[in-house]
């Protein structure tokens, strides 16, 4: 048996075990909008027509998973809940599920009832939508997750996939519908081109996304723009825009021309529901909460001003590698976990 799948078994089966005997943290009723304290400081807004409040900064779950103190993450996640963070990313396939136990480890102790958790699912059949799902459950502790979404919709024949017969979307459907999820979106970070193919196929089958996730930022704007293609029909179907790769992991911010706060004042000034970002220290959990502390709308001078600055780095895709190469996309190469 590969390590991976090892993990994944022993993983849901312990966790399983402590939900037979009453130990996963229940979560709420499906499509009952969810009232979560509100932290000074904090900024909170609308996911898109849900009619959830949620933080304009989410905590990224990558990065929770790859510290090799687990337990130094955990109080990390916790001390973000605690200062006002309230949306939690992660994903199944995160650090072969390191990052989904963690964060179910950190939400004991009430702290699941203050958060919105959303999560990823790589399957595009049925089958293989169900089994991670019910993975995720286990490893997250809980009976029902507030977003999941499909995930690295990166290739075109994507909605084919999840929207045919058999496919995830019958899955997703089911799960919603079973009050194993309450909401669900879909991410990526290839090409707008994918974006609106997902939103084409799923209009033609009737079927309404809750949110969507992709690139936003300085660099964004000026090559494969999500933000000028993706971000208008988002809007116009009123499905919650989910930005990430505010630094580019970290290639933004290596071309010289932005600093971290601006970048991330940036993204929280376009329409966006929630900001991403990972954050695996104090130092950069701090970063984000000046972030959100100091922010100001930018007004059109100033993004004019940091779009000149970065646009000349932008243009041929060099410090957005997750669009032009092959190293952020997972699912191609384990293949296998598409189904």
């Amino acid at each position: 048996m590969e390590r991976r799948d090892f993990l994944k078994s022993a993983t849901a089966a312990g966790v399983a075990a402590v939900a037979g005997t009453g130990g996963a943290q229940t979560a709420v009723a499906k499509h009952t909008v969810v009232k979560r304290p509100e932290a000074p400081g904090m900024l909170y807004r609308e996911l898109g027509t849900t009619g959830e409040r949620v933080s304009a900064i989410g905590m990224g779950g990558f990065h929770l998973g790859k510290g090799e103190d687990a337990a130094a993450m955990i109080a990390l996640a916790r001390k973000g809940i605690d200062s006002g963070l309230t949306f939690m990313d992660n994903c199944w396939d995160y650090n072969d599920g390191i990052s989904e136990v963690r964060v179910g480890q950190a939400l004991k102790d009430g702290y699941r009832q203050k958060v919105f958790q959303m999560t990823k699912i790589d399957g595009r059949t049925k089958a293989e939508y169900n089994k991670q799902l019910e993975q995720s459950l286990g490893r997250l502790q809980t009976d029902m997750i507030d977003l999941v979404q499909f995930h690295e919709v990166i290739r075109l024949d994507d909605p084919d996939r999840i929207f045919a017969a058999g496919g995830a979307i019958e899955a997703a459907v089911a799960a919603r519908d079973a009050g194993k999820i309450r909401y669900i979106g879909f991410t990526g970070h290839k090409d707008p081109l994918v974006h609106l193919r997902m939103f084409e196929v799923a209009e033609k089958h009737g079927f309404h996304f809750d949110t969507v996730q992709m690139p936003i930022n300085v660099m964004d704007a000026h090559f494969r723009s999500f933000q000028h293609e993706v971000m208008p029909v988002a809007k116009k179907q009123g499905t919650g825009v989910l930005a990430m790769k505010t630094f580019g992991d970290h290639y933004i911010l290596d071309s010289g021309t932005v600093q971290p706060i601006d970048a991330l004042h940036y993204s929280l000034t376009l329409p966006v529901s929630v900001v991403i970002t990972g954050i695996d220290s104090d130092k950069i959990l701090d970063q984000a909460l000046t972030a959100v502390k100091t922010f100001q709308p930018m007004s059109e001078t100033q993004i004019a001003t940091l779009l000149g600055q970065t646009k000349e780095a932008a243009m041929t895709g060099k410090f957005e590698p997750f669009k032009t190469t092959a190293h952020f996309d997972g699912t191609a190469g384990n293949p296998k976990w598409l189904g």
